[in-house]
Formats: structure tokens, sequence, C-alpha cells
């Protein structure tokens, strides 16, 4: 493959899964929440469910999406192989894009179908679990492959930071768009036809279509494809120690971060804190906090850099707690604020991390045995985060939605259980090995000598 030269390739590049990252946080954090009415409170009811009633089972729903979750993750691993051991005249990459986009677009596009009106039904609860299964399956086929070009379009350790650092700001850019802008719309517009407005956003996935320089490797000799089948890729990344611990570690990290994600609508509606402000200013100073973050790696190495986010982001977690207990009014909107604001220095880091440590993982794999399964640490990434965002997402955001109808509180203690996950994630970084704690540490002198 072709690689790219210039920061101007590098940035647009990075910019390619935006519209797609965009429309999974749509479906995680507001269709997925739309189906069922607890947590809501006033116009959120109206604006923010599909029908302002329950049109799923909950108990039956909790079991879909976190299947729907684990899926997600198991199917990294056989899309992996897919992407990693196509051969075609146009390569291997372009392929599976658009093997993946179109099925992608169109379980998005039914997922906004409703096919009981009536209410809570098990066929609109099975319909739905499909179709997020099917979603999440094309979901992945496309990111791992797009994610697996990091390895294979850049040359060095310096574009996969610069890649990771602006793929990065991409993600707090849709997060914005996704928090922000949409739920603005979702003053006055119901969540379904929001839904639509930002799916030509997905258009972005286009570009890697036209910056890939693939050569065909149809007639690619037999002998060659060693490197591309299942098994020998699993087992190449399962006997990468250092990855397995970084899996560990980025699990408990995926399900304290996907936890308030994905129920952060119930949440500030609930504890009536004003959402668009909080996320504005959680999200858009995040360029430069990434800013703060690099120093950091750079002078005491990715260990250093990635613990100050986990405790950051604990705070700010802690923080948003207290605040929901406010009085409403000028103090608790600026306490709110500073809540954000104290999470921006974590948010960033958190999303460049999943880009950076697999790309450069791969890319020593590659070198030191010569095996070219980047999509493969994607993949089994994939895997762990899918299970521990099920568990998230699915069963915990679930039992805190039904646990607050009819005057409970439980949705109250999302962001306690969120920092705890982080907590969790940030003692278990002490069982990285040093090669990794010091990752990005311009100091190699020092670096070599601890």
């Amino acid at each position: 493959m072709r690689k790219l030269k210039s920061k101007w390739q590098i940035v647009l590049y990075a910019t390619s899964g935006l519209g797609i990252n965009l429309l999974n946080t749509v479906m995680a954090s507001y269709l997925c929440s739309a189906l069922l009415v607890g947590g809501f409170k006033g116009d959120a009811v109206t604006y923010q469910t599909y029908a302002q009633k329950d049109l799923v089972v909950a108990a039956l729903w909790a079991a879909f999406a976190f299947i729907a979750k684990v899926v997600d993750g198991v199917i990294d691993v056989p899309m992996a192989a897919i992407t990693d051991g196509l051969r075609s005249k146009w390569g291997r990459r372009r392929p599976s894009l658009v093997i993946g986009l179109i099925p992608l677009l169109l379980s998005y596009v039914l997922f906004l179908v409703i096919p009981d009106p009536s209410g809570a039904t098990v066929l609109n609860t099975v319909y739905y679990g499909v179709i997020l299964c099917v979603f999440y399956t094309f979901y992945t086929l496309t990111m791992v492959t797009y994610y697996a070009t990091y390895t294979e379009i850049l040359e060095n350790e310096q574009q996969r930071s610069l890649m990771s650092n602006v793929k990065s700001v991409c993600d707090i850019v849709y997060f914005i768009l996704g928090y922000v802008a949409v739920r603005s719309m979702l003053n006055g517009m119901n969540i379904r036809i929001a839904a639509l407005i930002v799916l030509p956003l997905s258009a972005t996935m286009l570009i890697p279509l036209f910056m890939i320089k693939e050569p065909s490797n149809k007639d690619q000799p037999a002998e060659s494809a060693k490197r591309l089948r299942l098994i020998p890729s699993l087992t190449y990344t399962f006997k990468n120690s250092a990855f397995i611990k970084w899996m560990i570690v980025y699990s408990f990290m995926t399900f304290g971060v996907q936890l308030f994600l994905s129920g952060i609508n119930e949440y500030f509606s609930f504890v009536g804190m004003n959402m668009i402000f909080v996320m504005m200013s959680a999200f858009a100073p995040v360029p430069f906090t990434l800013i703060l973050y690099n120093k950091i790696q750079k002078k005491f190495g990715f260990g250093a850099a990635f613990r100050y986010v986990l405790l950051t982001f604990v705070i700010g977690m802690l923080a948003m707690f207290g605040v929901g207990f406010a009085e409403a009014g000028t103090a608790k909107l600026v306490l709110s604020i500073v809540t954000g604001l104290i999470s921006s220095f974590a948010i960033g880091a958190m999303f460049a991390v999943a880009y950076s440590i697999p790309s450069q993982l791969a890319a020593e794999e590659e070198q030191k045995n010569g095996v070219s399964n980047s999509a493969m640490y994607f993949a089994v990434q994939g895997l762990f985060a899918g299970i521990a965002s099920g568990i998230g997402s699915g069963i915990v955001l679930t039992a805190l939605k039904k646990g607050s109808e009819n005057g409970g509180s439980a949705m109250i203690f999302l962001t306690v259980i969120s920092a705890a996950g982080a907590l969790v994630s940030f003692a278990l970084t002490f069982i990285l090995p040093k090669t990794m704690i010091y990752l990005g540490k311009t100091d190699k002198k020092e670096k070599t000598s601890k």
C-alpha cells in the first residue's frame, strides 16, 4: 500500500471515520435509549423517545443490548480475518470498506422503523435486537478495516501519533455534533428525524476509497498468505503479553466511559443539568488538553500520561455526581460547566489511546516477526471493549433506567459507577510492561536506563 507522505494527507485521512462514528454515537446514546422512557422527564419524553412509551420489553432488551455489544466485539475477529485475507484486483482494504458500509447504513435506517406501535412487545424487542446486531457487525467490518490501514499507510511512530491525535480531535468533533448539535435538535424535534439528518455525514468514509492506493493481490502466491489466516493471526496477537495486559486495562476504562456516554441523556435529564453546556465544556477544549497529554507523554512516557487521564476522569465523574444534588439555578449551571471542563482533560486522550497503542504494537509485531495482521489487533481490542461496553451500556444502564421509574433514584449513581471503572483501570496500569509505560518518552537514554 502506498504510504501517506504529507501532513495534510494524514489529517484528511484521519477525518474519514467521523461520519460513521457519529452514527454509532447516535445509535448507542440516543436510539437505543429512545426505546424505553425510564430516566427521561418532561419534554425529553416527547422528543428523545420514539413514541413516548416503552416499545421493548426491558429485561429482554437488556439481554439483546448486551448480546449486540458482545457480537460487536466477537465479530471483530472474523471481520479482521476477512479484511486481512481478502484477495481481489482492488486489493483487500477498499473492497472490505464497501462490503461493510452498505449494510451498515441500511441497518441504521431500519432501526428507525417501529414494527409494532402498540407498545412494549416481543416483536419490537427482537426486531431492534437483530437490527442492532447487524449494525454492529458491519460497523465493525468498516472500522476495523479503516483502522488496520493506520499501520500500513503510515511509515513511523511519529506519523501514527499525528494520525491518532488528529483522529482524537475528529472524535471530539463528532461528539460535539452528537451531544451538542443533535441534543439541540431534540428541543423541538423527535430523535428519529434528527437521526436521519446526520446520516449524510457518513460520506466521510468515502475518503479512504480514493486515498488508498493498493495493488491487486488476487494472484498473490499461496506461501505469502500465512500472515492472513485466522488462527495464526489470532495466535500472534494473543501471544503478545503486552497487548493482553493492555486489553485488561483498556476494558475497565471502556466500561466506565461507555456507561457514561450511553447514559448521559437520561442522567442529565434526571438530575436537571444542562447537557448542552456541559458537553460543550467537556469536548470543545480537547484539542488543547491533548497538547498537555502529549507533553506529559513526551516527558514521562505513556504510563504517566494515561494515569493522569484516568484520575482526571474519576475526579470529573465524582464532581458531576455532587453537582447533581445542587439546587437548580445559576450556581448549578456554573458547577456543571466546571465538571465538564475537568472531564475534558481526560476524554480526548481516552479516545486517542484506542488507536495509537494497537497500531504501535501491531507495527512492532510486523517488524519483529514479519506478520502483517494489524486488523486483528483492533479486532481483539474490539472484543474486549464489546464485552465491557455490553456490561456497562447494556446491563448496568438498563438496570439504572428501570430503577429510576416510579420515584426511584438509581440513575443518580451512573457517574459514580463510571468513576469506579476508571479507578480500577488506573490500578491495573501497574501491570503494564516498562516498554509500554515509557512509550513516547523522548529521552531515550533515561527510558532505557529505568
